[in-house]
């Protein structure tokens, strides 16, 4: 179903910068999975990483970094 209800996923909103987009992009193909997949694939290790970890992101976290991707 391409609302996400047969799987139990959400679909959200997402804006990117051009540049991150074009980086998550590059990094999907590179690994041979979709854009989406890339992105679904690196929130979740941010998550698993926290878990493990046992600490909160920063505050700056909320201040979107100046992306160097030339």
């Amino acid at each position: 179903m391409a609302d996400g209800k047969k799987d139990g996923k959400k679909q959200i909103p997402l804006r990117l910068s051009p540049k991150l987009y074009a980086a998550i992009a590059a990094w999907a193909e590179d690994d041979f999975r979709s854009v989406n997949g890339q992105i679904e694939y690196l929130l979740t290790e941010c998550v698993r990483q926290r878990k493990k970890n046992g600490k909160y992101v920063s505050d700056e976290i909320d201040v979107p970094p100046e992306l160097d991707l030339e």
